[in-house]
């Protein structure tokens, strides 16, 4: 019969070999792999068989372990937030966390994202750009092309899976922005969410962000409401995961010390909405760091910087964009109130978060792990949102819908419960720009450093020992997963599953640990930024980059026709221009079309192309969902928990919704139908016996149908049907929105009479509150009207059946050529 180390050390690499003295086929004999294949192959028996087991001998195959030394790993990305956001890097938000594991370890200047959520995290856990990841824009937008189908392919396997099979523990906590939105159902499949990726365990929600008191929380794939019962403004998800990720943590370390872990810990904070807990407000209030405005804010942050050696001291501060923003000494008294109170619970979030942090790098140090545990805590996905707009706003998903300029003595109505569950709140673009200081614009703006250029602090004190240091290489979120594998000894797989590996394209920056290479020039040589049509292309210190052409709150109209051409191209070098001030251009034009053709090599290389300008026009765009061809859809039970983007969508179209019931004695109440809850959507239900439709208009306006009688005991049938009088989303393709947000008739019927008729002048065009869900019988976290119901607002009569039809428009000839000639003209004039 075959030798049991025979078996052992075809599983394991030429420099690794079976760990320890243990017997090969022992029961806790241990390989590491050599990385070629995952999972290794099946090793061959090396015990003796027999007709009885008295004269055979057993043999256990090996337990797959990570190189001798390998150490735990955890990754921490924040979310929207800029260069000047944590005090680490001279901001006025205090973040001890990030603070005490910066002395610990080493500040790096330079590290670089995409300039929005999905492709960044998508970059981070491949170790491959963007848009060869699938992740050319968020997941709610993806279109049909492979850059953009937010679809990560199995030839990328992610760091989760290469660390699960070589030995590690595997985890994610918070944001999951890379499960495709028309794949995260119930029905699956769930290969792409975070289970199916090679994170064995997920405790987060689903989307790009979530209501913190009320979030759409998952374990694994199962939804749970841990926060039902809790009073409100007591319960928050910032604190919630960190508990749920030092109880992992813990579990995984007393049931198996031995075993490494992998967490990616990937909190909420601090996208939209900004939701932190009262005592962090009245803390960050109390230390009045906002009330001289957000230009002096920047000159703060901007001096702090400098002595801190984070900025070169002869780095400039970008102008303070005049024609795009007000400053702080032309606003009026109330938008100045308004506008600090907005901040204030921003700067509370950050706090809240990093503190939270904070609690679970204190439980490695507990378990007795710090020294070897490697602590990648990067400050934000992309740069500090904008998408509030120059006022704000208390409801994110207005915004979404268009509505970018809420009048500030509208927004003082929600002045006492910012940041409570009450709003989904967003902060005036004026303090955004102040916190990707020195740098200028946004996240989404991809060819500006106010949108890419991050920070990040590492720690790992075995590892490292120039503790304090500060590194100013080039650094790319690509980069994380090969500087994870070199440093656990760990090789890029070149097979998983039988499916041959795409190449890793980031570089590690494990060189830099070393204070020998403290200052020598970055391997990353070259790396391209596209983001909605913005375009740049970095190489070695040069900087190419266009023009800003649209505010990120500017996400509706015609989309640049011809983003690759259509731009004006400026020229920076970075080597001596730290905050991209000087346009270099004019003098170098050589060096602007070897760049620019360079820029086109790399984006026909990674899926870049076709480039798309388009914003908010992809997020209603078709999809190839659960729903895609279907028009209709029936029910006959109650359910909840379908999500918008496996939902049948009724925005831009007619409609019909039958619902047959029946009526116990003493009458009914309750929900039939909703999507969304307090600041969008649709609920159709019974109001003290009353069948009841109402539509909430992004928390500004609420339009209701109701029938004056309540119905009686027995059978019924009772219908909204509604006649949508615009083109539809068949306008998009034409570069064209006029199709959305029509008008259109509302008819509420009861047992086949019409009971209420009411016209409504404008429709939702994009979106409903996307963390809600479609649910039948009942209502899960926020309701769509408070004064009506509180949810669950169970359906207390028998459901029969429940039937939507969707009649959605269909462009006649006439329309496809008016809208075809109107494109033309528009792309002519652009030109």
């Amino acid at each position: 019969m075959t030798s049991g180390f025979a078996a052992v050390a075809a599983l394991a690499g030429p420099a690794q070999a079976q760990q320890g003295a243990t017997a090969p086929g022992a029961p806790n004999a241990t390989v590491t792999l050599d990385g070629k294949q995952l999972p290794p192959p099946v090793p061959e028996f090396g015990g003796v068989i027999e007709n009885d087991a008295l004269q055979s001998t057993p043999w256990w195959p090996p337990r797959v372990v990570p190189p001798e030394g390998a150490p735990n790993v955890l990754l921490i990305i924040t979310d929207d937030a800029g260069f000047a956001v944590p005090s680490t890097f001279g901001g006025v938000i205090p973040t001890p966390a990030m603070d005490k594991l910066a002395g610990e370890g080493l500040r790096y200047t330079r590290m670089f994202s995409t300039a929005l959520c999905s492709p960044t995290r998508a970059a981070l856990i491949t170790g491959r750009n963007h848009h060869s990841a699938g992740f050319g824009v968020i997941s709610e937008q993806a279109t049909g092309f492979p850059g953009y189908d937010s679809i990560i392919e199995p030839d990328k396997a992610t760091i989760g899976r290469i660390l699960l099979d070589n030995g590690y523990n595997t985890s994610w906590f918070g944001k999951d922005h890379n499960t495709p939105a028309f794949e995260a159902s119930q029905s699956g499949p769930f290969d792409q969410w975070p289970t199916g990726l090679g994170f064995e365990y997920f405790y987060g929600f689903v989307g790009g962000d979530a209501n913190q008191w009320q979030p759409n929380l998952f374990r694994n794939t199962t939804q749970i409401y841990p926060f039902d019962g809790a009073e409100p403004g007591t319960w928050n998800l910032v604190t919630a995961m960190a508990d749920d990720a030092i109880d992992w943590m813990t579990r995984m370390h007393q049931t198996n010390p031995g075993k490494p872990f992998f967490i990616k810990y990937a909190p909420g904070a601090t996208h939209a909405p900004h939701h932190p807990t009262k005592e962090w407000v009245e803390k960050i209030s109390s230390m009045k760091l906002f009330d001289e405005g957000w230009n002096k804010l920047r000159e703060t942050i901007f001096a702090n910087q400098k002595k801190l050696g984070v900025i070169p001291q002869d780095a400039v501060l970008s102008p303070w964009p005049k024609d795009v923003l007000k400053e702080w000494d032309d606003l009026t008294d109330e938008e100045k109130k308004l506008f600090i109170r907005q901040v204030e619970v921003f700067a509370a979030y950050a706090a809240y978060s990093d503190h939270e942090i904070g609690r679970v790098i204190q439980a490695v140090e507990d378990i007795g792990e710090k020294d070897n545990t490697l602590i990648i805590y990067i400050n934000g996905d992309n740069g500090t949102s904008a998408e509030g707009g120059p006022l704000g706003t208390p409801n994110e998903v207005a915004f979404f819908n268009g509505i970018n300029m809420m009048p500030v003595e509208t927004q003082m109505k929600w002045y006492d419960v910012w940041g409570t569950e009450a709003t989904y709140n967003h902060m005036s673009a004026g303090w955004s720009w102040a916190f990707d200081t020195p740098f200028s614009w946004f996240k989404q703006n991809a060819s500006k450093l106010g949108g890419i250029n991050q920070n990040m602090v590492v720690s790992w004190p075995k590892g490292i020992k120039d503790k304090g240091g500060i590194r100013d290489q080039f650094v790319h979120v690509i980069d994380v997963l090969p500087t994870v594998l070199e440093v656990s000894g760990i090789a890029a797989p070149q097979i998983v599953d039988g499916i041959p590996q795409a190449p890793i394209e980031g570089t590690s920056f494990a060189y830099t640990f070393d204070a020998a290479n403290a200052d020598v020039p970055s391997r990353h040589k070259t790396q391209y930024f596209e983001m909605m049509g913005q375009w740049a292309l970095y190489h070695e210190g040069w900087f190419l980059s266009t023009k800003v052409n649209r505010a990120p709150w500017e996400a509706f109209g015609a989309a640049n026709p011809d983003p690759l051409n259509n731009q004006v191209l400026e020229l920076y070098d970075l080597n001596s221009d730290f905050s991209q001030t000087a346009n270099l251009a004019d003098k170098h034009p050589d060096k602007v079309q070897q760049l620019r053709d360079l820029f086109i090599r790399e984006a026909a290389k990674y899926q870049v192309f076709p480039m798309d300008a388009s914003v908010a026009a992809r997020v209603i765009a078709p999809r190839p969902n659960i729903t895609a061809g279907r028009s209709e859809f029936v029910y006959t039970r109650p359910m909840v928990g379908l999500p918008q983007g496996d939902s049948p969508l009724l925005l831009n179209t007619s409609y019909t919704i039958t619902a047959e019931i029946e009526v116990p004695e003493g009458g009914a109440e309750g929900m039939i139908l909703t999507s969304g809850g307090r600041f969008a959507g649709y609920g159709f239900y019974l109001l003290e016996g009353k069948p009841t439709f109402l539509w909430n208009l992004v928390d500004l306006e609420r339009i209701k149908w109701q029938s004056p009688e309540a119905l009686g005991p027995g059978k019924h049938v009772v219908e909204f049907d509604f006649a949508y009088d615009g083109l539809g989303v068949g306008t998009l393709r034409y570069n064209s929105m006029s199709g959305l947000g029509r008008s259109g008739t509302g008819t509420l019927k009861v047992d086949g009479k019409a009971v209420d008729t009411k016209k409504m002048e404008h429709t939702l065009p994009v979106i409903l509150q996307w963390d809600e869900s479609f649910d039948v019988g009942s209502d899960t976290l926020t309701g769509v009207n408070d004064a009506d119901y509180l949810p669950p607002f169970a359906l207390t009569a028998k459901l029969g059946k429940l039937t939507v039809r969707v009649d959605r428009p269909q462009l006649s000839e006439a329309d496809i050529k008016k809208l075809e000639a109107e494109m033309n003209k528009a792309a002519a004039a652009r030109q």
